[in-house]
């Protein structure tokens, strides 16, 4: 008999395995899909199993199957205990953070410079940096706060080295809330840059805007955007970070694509004597070896589908009310060069939201809420060679290059998107139609055919409303245990999406207490 199974080998699932195998235990990783790693999976054309997702691209240039860009990877305190770059993975942070175009061949500017960019933002500059000046000097305690289990006081924040000060950040986070997630999200500026910019990072949670949920979104990640790990405050020129694994904060993306996260995951899950089975879908305990533990990365859905009466009936039926959001819809694109941006330093940035101005996103966000297509609606868009080119294929004229793109649509669009998105690129950088070599489009209903907890194409895998970002999947002391040995921890779980793996380390590690005996883990 093993010790553990964990169904799903996304960044949670394999979060938990890697922590019960440090323990001593062992474990068995079940993966459904030919290849592992969920929704940080990165494949080229050809691959096995999953390869035809991008079948018909050009040869060599690698696609990232879902997730991107990874301020998570060095913020998440699974991943800083993990220390990827011991094991690794380099994580390439552009000096420009994110960006949004603008009408009027304009953009706003998230530099990895607190002050830069408030001196960008003008007249905004200063309410931009008193509102994420703050949580960027205090990041960890912003983290803790946004990335713990949502029922219990947050490790480091009252027991840290200066709790008053962590206190006061988790505080200031907080307000923030009440403000960029309320009606009174416009009184903080005058202008037309600093809301958008915002409102861009807000737009993440594909709902309703303005939403508590959505402020949650842009202020952890805005205040990441400009962290400076193993220092306060903003970084002064030239200084490099000393510590959280040399990185250098900020939303890098991995060298080689997201997949080198999920690699060094299982290389360290089998040097501990833990193993990956892939192409084994669990549709029944029957599915399941012997374990004394079994750890779900996957939805309520699943392992209601899975497990049924052994489920006691009143989680049940908690669980199978557990609601999903609306989708995303991806597009990969080849190109013969860079993104022709009409404001070129947007071409600097790792990440670009495309949508415009605040009230232009925010009427396609709430077309999407309320079921219907929008005719301009937000993007999201990477250009990974702005910080890695070791992505790009070829050379001179004949070089190509990848671009992630996904775009928001309705719970279970069968829609192509591609020429909407390519519209809306070049909206903001003409002359994007001459430089697309290649395009692959994977609608929101098919989001599920390579990972099945992405429900109608609900990357967050569950509606990211607050209420249930707090009380997700059930409004239990212990969101993570479900009967007997059995878990649940996947992004359904707190502290919800993202590759951080911390669902996976927070399941894992109630698991080790409840059925091992386990009070310290190794992680």
């Amino acid at each position: 008999m093993l010790d553990a199974v964990v169904v799903g080998s996304g960044p949670n699932g394999l979060a938990a395995a890697v922590t019960l195998a440090r323990a001593g235990l062992s474990v068995t990783v079940l993966e459904a899909n030919e290849t592992v790693g969920g929704g940080a999976r990165t494949l080229a054309p050809g691959d096995d199993g999953d390869g035809d997702l991008v079948a018909g691209m050009p040869a060599g240039v690698v696609h990232d199957l879902c997730s991107a860009v990874h301020p998570m990877a060095w913020a998440s305190p699974f991943f800083r205990a993990f220390d990827l770059r011991a094991h690794g993975v380099e994580l390439l942070t552009p000096e420009v953070s994110y960006a949004q175009p603008l009408p009027g061949r304009r953009a706003a500017v998230a530099y990895r410079d607190l002050e830069r960019t408030a001196e960008r933002l003008g007249p905004d500059g200063a309410a931009w940096r008193s509102l994420l000046g703050p949580l960027a000097a205090r990041w960890e305690a912003v983290v803790a706060v946004a990335l713990g289990d949502h029922r219990s006081v947050p490790p480091g924040v009252l027991d840290g080295a200066d709790p008053v000060r962590a206190t006061l950040a988790a505080a200031r986070f907080g307000l923030g809330l009440a403000e960029q997630g309320t009606a009174a999200w416009d009184a903080r500026f005058s202008g037309e840059a600093a809301p958008a910019l915002l409102t861009g990072v807000a737009a993440h949670t594909i709902t309703r805007l303005p939403s508590l949920s959505g402020a949650g979104t842009s202020l952890l990640l805005g205040a990441l955007a400009h962290a400076a790990p193993g220092l306060s405050g903003a970084r002064p020129t030239g200084v490099r970070p000393a510590s959280d694994g040399g990185f250098d904060g900020g939303w890098p993306v991995p060298r080689g694509g997201s997949g080198a996260i999920v690699a060094a995951l299982v290389t360290d899950l089998e040097a501990h004597g833990g193993t990956v089975v892939t192409g084994h879908r669990v549709r029944s305990p029957a599915d399941l070896p012997a374990a004394r533990a079994v750890l779900f990365d996957t939805t309520p859905r699943t392992l209601l589908d899975v497990l049924g009466p052994a489920v006691p009936p009143g989680l049940r039926r908690a669980l199978g009310a557990f609601r999903h959001g609306n989708a995303a819809a991806k597009v990969d694109y080849v190109l013969s060069g860079p993104v022709p941006w009409a404001e070129p330093e947007v071409g600097r940035a790792g990440t670009v939201h495309v949508g415009g101005t605040r009230a232009e996103m925010v009427a396609a966000e709430n077309e999407v809420a309320a079921g219907r297509h929008a005719e301009r609606p937000v993007c999201l868009v990477s250009d990974p060679t702005v910080t890695d080119p070791s992505r790009r294929v070829g050379s001179g004229t004949g070089e190509l290059r990848p671009l992630w793109a996904y775009t928001h649509v309705p719970a279970g669009s069968d829609v192509d998107v591609t020429e909407t998105v390519t519209a809306q690129i070049e909206r903001f950088a003409p002359g994007f139609r001459d430089v697309v070599v290649a395009s692959r489009a994977i609608p929101a209903a098919a989001m599920a055919e390579h990972n099945q907890n992405y429900v109608g194409g609900d990357i967050s895998a569950g509606a990211a409303t607050m209420w249930q970002m707090v009380s997700r999947p059930t409004l239990r002391a212990n969101p993570y245990r479900v009967a007997g040995g059995v878990y649940l921890c996947s992004a359904s779980t707190p502290p919800g999406p993202g590759v951080h793996g911390m669902g996976g380390w927070h399941a894992a590690r109630r698991a080790l207490r409840d059925v091992f005996g386990v009070r310290a883990a190794a992680l």
